[in-house]
């Protein structure tokens, strides 16, 4: 049974280019759906059956999970059948009449444009190579709204600071041409021009974004810098890379833009991932109004 999951890794990996991030989630999920199966004594994914499903959705939710968390767990199980029957492995998919469980609808939280413009001026109360490399950074990714993923990934062939533009390799494994504010241009330029140099030592290395070593900064790498620099301007709330894409889109929406033109810049295949950013700024809106016209 867990060569069939190794497969489909392999299948998400490579022909549907997901990110190194979302296939360990797969595996994860599966691994512990292989685990309940084993449990239960089924002896291969030919002998499972809606029961078996519908059962393990009961046994996530005793275990107290999130709703998003079991929502999740249940899509990559779904996934998984979907490719076995594909596949040729199956002739019948168990989890077919099976719905998928509502997750709970949380609005992300973005920064307001006051946190956002004390954040981005945090760095340059250094001058530093790091500081250099960290106001790039978030210049970055406020002007550009990319995952971090995308971010780390970045080539130094990706950025034209004279016309302006970054190229940006998203999920699927889909280019997309993002536009750069001044600031941000101005930001890649110095560290590019003076910081970067001092950070690779003398080192070869072709990746944007590097840590004090000279080599790619990691994912973990770049969550620190954020949470380094929000702590120290003050902000409270917790503030991760993705805030900074919230944030992102948000303020494009209440800036004016328009609904499509954030879905293109943020690299969603569906605009309904978007239209929730239109709740947030509605949300944000109305509590601008309240706190200007208190009730009596």
């Amino acid at each position: 049974m867990q060569k069939r999951v190794q497969e489909f890794l392999q299948f998400v990996a490579v022909e549907r280019g997901y990110s190194n991030h979302t296939v360990a989630a797969y595996r994860n999920d599966l691994s512990q759906f292989l685990t309940y199966l084993a449990d239960e004594g089924v002896p291969s994914w030919h002998d499972v059956g809606r029961a078996h499903i519908l059962d393990y959705i009961l046994y996530l939710k005793n275990r107290e999970y999130a709703s998003s968390t079991v929502a999740r767990k249940v899509a990559a199980v779904k996934s998984f059948f979907h490719f076995l029957v594909a596949d040729g492995v199956l002739l019948d998919d168990p989890t077919v009449a099976v719905d998928s469980p509502p997750a709970d609808k949380h609005l992300p939280h973005p920064l307001s444009p006051g946190q956002m413009a004390r954040l981005l001026a945090e760095p340059a109360k250094s001058s530093t190579a790091k500081a250099s490399r960290d106001r790039a950074l978030l210049e970055l990714m406020y002007a550009t709204g990319m995952r971090a993923s995308e971010v780390i990934g970045l080539e130094l062939a990706a950025v034209d600071l004279e016309a302006g533009p970054v190229r940006c390799m998203g999920k699927g494994k889909k280019e997309r041409v993002l536009p750069l504010y001044e600031r941000a241009v101005e930001a890649l330029r110095a560290d590019l021009e003076n910081g970067r140099a001092k950070l690779l030592c003398g080192r070869d290395e072709t990746a944007l974004c590097v840590n004090h070593r000279g080599r790619p900064l990691t994912r973990q790498g770049l969550w620190l810098i954020v949470q380094e620099y929000a702590a120290a301007a003050g902000i409270e709330c917790r503030v991760t890379p993705h805030v900074l894409r919230h944030s992102f889109a948000t303020h494009m929406l209440d800036g004016g833009a328009g609904l499509r033109e954030v879905q293109e810049l943020l690299g969603h295949s569906n605009i309904s991932s978007t239209q929730i950013y239109t709740e947030v700024s509605t949300r944000r809106k109305r509590e601008a109004y309240d706190q200007a016209h208190p009730r009596a």
